[in-house]
């Protein structure tokens, strides 16, 4: 499900070519850009050599789409600042070794929607994974109402967007993290999979699903077994039943 504009005024913005060079410049984290559609201007082309160079995300869209936004004179670029401060891979997972544990990553494939995005990361923070991973593309935006609904968690888990994330994958499984894809489309009961050492969960849309690339990636497939009509679980309860499968079979749980 689509952010919706009401959402999207309330987000902290920032409008104009110049104020937003000036934000890139001072190191502000920028979680996505709108540029509008057909956009000529001469005083555009240093803004886009700092999108291209930092690799910010960046979505192209209608004139009205950004009036919605701001009714001033936003030069044809509207960006939302992100409320977290964004790491990579490449940052978490040493120290994670370092402090002799096993690395316990998750991956958020194509999971655009804020509630459902909020809840994981909020089952995520209390399960002990140490990143969660994002791409740069068709994800939830990183927003205060993001934040609200994970109850605050998303300020203490880690958070990692990766431009190619196929690639980014393919360093996790040379680091030694086995890649457990839960989907339907497996014929392997997670409850009876063997989860041990290092791991990264994918996850994917309720829509969708993972995506081909990503699922050809996984060294387990695993599906949650179910027994009613529905058919399917929302994904931030199937990330929970996942994340926790995975810890009641590698932790040791202190009996109260």
């Amino acid at each position: 499900m689509k952010e919706t504009n009401n959402s999207e005024c309330n987000n902290l913005h920032i409008f104009g070519i110049k104020p937003l060079i000036e934000a890139i410049d001072a190191g502000k984290d920028v979680d996505r850009i709108f540029i509008q559609k057909g956009l000529k201007s001469p005083h555009f082309s240093p803004l886009w050599d700092r999108i291209k160079e930092l690799k910010i995300p960046f979505r192209y869209v209608p004139a009205d789409r950004l009036r919605k936004i701001t009714s001033k004179n936003h030069q044809g670029v509207v960006a939302f600042l992100s409320p977290i401060s964004l790491t990579t891979i490449d940052q978490v997972l040493p120290g994670v070794y370092e402090r002799g544990e096993n690395p316990f990553f998750l991956v958020l494939d194509r999971i655009t929607d804020v509630g459902n995005f909020g809840a994981i990361v909020r089952t995520a923070e209390v399960a002990g994974v140490h990143a969660i991973v994002l791409p740069e593309k068709n994800s939830a935006p990183l927003s205060g109402d993001a934040v609200k609904t994970s109850a605050g968690a998303l300020m203490r888990v880690p958070i990692c967007r990766e431009r190619k994330l196929p690639m980014k994958l393919q360093e996790l499984k040379d680091s030694g993290l086995k890649v457990i894809a839960v989907t339907e489309k497996a014929t392997h009961n997670i409850y009876e999979t063997a989860f041990e050492g290092p791991v990264v969960f994918v996850m994917g849309s309720e829509e969708d699903g993972i995506s081909p690339e990503i699922l050809s990636m996984a060294d387990e497939r695993v599906q949650i077994p179910m027994f009613g009509h529905v058919g399917s679980l929302n994904v931030s309860v199937a990330t929970g039943i996942a994340l926790f499968e995975y810890v009641r079979q590698s932790k040791t749980v202190a009996k109260v």
